[in-house]
């Protein structure tokens, strides 16, 4: 069976945690779209990680992690990762890479770079990933595949030449930066082939004849639904599709073949980096709930950016649920919360004296303003508990007033860092 597994909000929702459960039962995990730009905090009993590019079935011996067509592929940060986990303990993982995926160059990463800087105070808040730069390319049908590595060097030097006379008229002339070179550019293809070469493989139709031989395989998202380059808070998105519905694309299988699709939603809100956050807070409220969140705090795993708080948005939620066609809802860091008297929960936005449960798009969500029921706090340590009629009963009545309100069905809730703090409660 296939499952999704990927985010309602903004991104930086609990995914590693839920992703490395499920992946614990997986024959296969996919990465199907985005890039290092982002990452799953991951704690298990080979200690504490924040993977960015590795799928998140590397701490399981039998699981095959494959790099899909959809993602935006560094070489070389894959496999440094990759040496990083392999370097703490974990047994060298089964890894498979796309040979359609296309690979970040490291003129993305300073077209990125540039951009930001150029832009100034109007910037996107990128993560200078070379992500934007990255797909820009690939649609614009002037990146590199994994499989023209392989091709004939006269026809690869050909196409780097034609390539890099559009990079080089903005080097000179926008940014004013040093210039690329064919020799320069077919060096580093040459280095990412010796590199990537024992780990190439046509994903596509291996996946076919797992899913014919009845395999587990587990679709691994990034980021949320907020951060679709379609459906997001668009200009402030990222540049691939955040949606389950992509993991068909972005792995090489049939979409029917999708069967469950997995929704985290953590119980308070987040994010990093620009954009619209409705059910944002500030000052010291924002300041201790940071501090007490996650595992360690709240901080981006890729970039180490202190994350903007805020409460629960049911609106926002919802959404995000009904995008990606949730059949469950998985519900993280809900321990979290403990030290509250009162918890505030977005339930409407207030956009020019009406309310509205509907999420709405950029421009009257820049409007918005956060309507707010205030539920009674539970006041008391919830991680250890098993059972979901354990919890106290203020928890309890916090859990299916969200679920309520978004419509979809809360399946799973985790009450800690680990990979056995996960409560299983059935609708």
């Amino acid at each position: 069976m296939v499952t999704a597994i990927v985010g309602a909000n903004w991104g930086d929702e609990g995914k590693g945690k839920m992703t490395d459960m499920l992946a614990e039962n997986s024959d296969i995990v996919i990465r199907f779209q985005g890039g290092a730009n982002a990452g799953h905090t991951i704690v298990n009993k080979y200690g504490k990680f924040a993977l960015h590019t590795l799928p998140s079935g590397v701490f399981n011996d039998n699981t095959v992690n494959i790099i899909g067509n959809g993602v935006a592929l560094d070489i070389e940060k894959l496999l440094k990762e990759y040496n990083s986990v392999v370097a703490d303990g974990v047994p060298a993982p089964k890894l498979l890479v796309s040979d359609r995926a296309q690979m970040v160059m490291p003129y993305h990463v300073l077209f990125d770079e540039y951009e930001e800087e150029r832009l100034k105070g109007a910037s996107f808040g990128s993560t200078k990933s070379g992500i934007a730069p990255f797909y820009s390319d690939k649609y614009a049908k002037i990146g590199f595949q994994v499989s023209e590595l392989f091709d004939d060097e006269k026809s690869l030097k050909e196409k780097i030449e034609r390539v890099i006379i559009q990079k080089n008229v903005l080097l000179e002339h926008l940014y004013h930066k040093p210039l690329l070179t064919v020799e320069g550019v077919f060096e580093t293809l040459m280095r990412y082939k010796s590199l990537i070469e024992p780990y190439v493989c046509d994903v596509s139709s291996y996946l076919d004849k797992a899913i014919k031989e009845g395999k587990n395989i587990l679709l691994e998202g990034q980021l949320g639904t907020l951060k679709d380059t379609d459906h997001g808070i668009y200009p402030m998105v990222t540049s691939s599709s955040t949606l389950a519905a992509y993991g068909a694309i972005g792995a090489g299988i049939p979409p029917y073949e999708i069967k469950r699709v997995v929704v985290v939603c953590k119980a308070y809100s987040s994010a990093v980096g620009a954009g619209e956050f409705v059910s944002e807070i500030f000052g010291d409220e924002a300041d201790e709930l940071r501090r007490r969140g996650g595992d360690g705090g709240e901080f981006g795993a890729t970039t180490g950016r202190p994350r903007r708080m805020g409460w629960f948005d049911c609106v926002a939620s919802k959404y995000g649920c009904r995008m990606q066609g949730a059949t469950d809802v998985a519900f993280s860091v809900l321990d979290v919360l403990g030290y509250l008297d009162e918890i505030p929960v977005c339930v409407g936005y207030d956009i020019d004296g009406e309310v509205t449960t509907d999420f709405p798009t950029t421009a009257k969500l820049k409007k918005a303003k956060p309507v707010y029921k205030v539920l009674p706090g539970w006041k008391t340590e919830i991680r250890g508990i098993k059972k979901y009629e354990d919890l106290p009963e203020n928890c309890r009545k916090y859990i299916e007033f969200i679920e309520k309100e978004i419509g979809f069905p809360i399946t799973m809730i985790s009450n800690g860092p680990s990979r056995d703090d996960i409560i299983y409660r059935n609708n």
